[in-house]
């Protein structure tokens, strides 16, 4: 999307940013005038992402940060405010999953593991905001959550512990809309379709890919881009309004 200043000096911060969904949203949230601030625990993708982002002359800053850790969170919002003065934006876009298992074989540290990663994460990062986004009057958080929080893949394999994580965001931000508006906060979710993104090229082999855009009604998998446009859009004036809804950008995989 073009350079249009449409998050001028706002101050965000965007979990999982050091690839996929989150990376592409940090970059056109820098083009369009934030302050992009990572958290990330991934140093090494962190730091390409941020040098990719400075080296466009744009505003980065990186917090090497476990999200699935309250403490750790904690300590790095009350840096940031110490830093900046203010959080505008949140953008929880940490998540996704190693492999895919029948509900038999998953054990209970890989469902801790993806519970934490995809739902936790957000709610611990989401806690440390809001008293400084009720402070100012101001706010605006976007969860990444997925089509499986939604309903299965008819294409494709689906994965519990995910879809269970991504489902839980889904109400979160429909319970938190309500409690927080009289701020002048809104909390709104993404529910990406199958993205072209690493992890996704990881989980899933060429063939169902292949298959799973073919099914598609638009006959296409969404890139990173798509869901950074949507999020540019909730985090923008545009949607000042916009609150406890989730928007769908699956080019048509599920259609409610």
């Amino acid at each position: 999307m073009p350079h249009t200043d449409k998050l001028k000096d706002k101050i965000a911060i965007i979990t999982g940013a050091a690839q996929g969904l989150g990376e592409a949203i940090a970059i056109e949230f820098a083009t369009q005038g934030a302050y992009v601030v990572i958290l990330d625990i991934n140093k090494k993708e962190a730091l390409r992402v941020k040098n990719l982002i400075s080296s466009k002359n744009l505003n980065v800053d990186l917090f090497i940060t476990d999200v699935c850790d309250s403490k750790a969170v904690g300590k790095s919002v009350n840096t940031i405010i110490d830093k900046y003065k203010k959080i505008d934006i949140l953008v929880n876009a940490v998540g996704g999953f190693d492999k895919l298992d029948r509900i038999e074989d998953i054990d209970d540290m890989e469902w801790r593991k993806v519970i934490d990663l995809n739902l936790n994460s957000a709610f611990y990062c989401t806690r440390a905001v809001i008293p400084h986004m009720k402070k100012n009057n101001f706010g605006r958080i976007i969860n990444i959550s997925s089509g499986a929080g939604l309903a299965p893949n008819p294409y494709a394999p689906s994965y519990i512990p995910y879809g269970a994580a991504k489902a839980g965001l889904l109400g979160m931000t429909k319970l938190l809309a309500r409690d927080v508006g009289e701020h002048g906060i809104t909390v709104n979710a993404l529910a990406p379709g199958t993205a072209l993104t690493p992890r996704v090229k990881k989980v899933r082999d060429v063939k169902s890919i292949k298959k799973i855009a073919k099914m598609n009604p638009m006959r296409n998998l969404i890139e990173p881009e798509d869901c950074a446009n949507a999020a540019l859009f909730l985090a923008s004036e545009d949607a000042r309004y916009v609150t406890g809804i989730t928007m769908m950008v699956n080019a048509g995989n599920l259609i409610f």
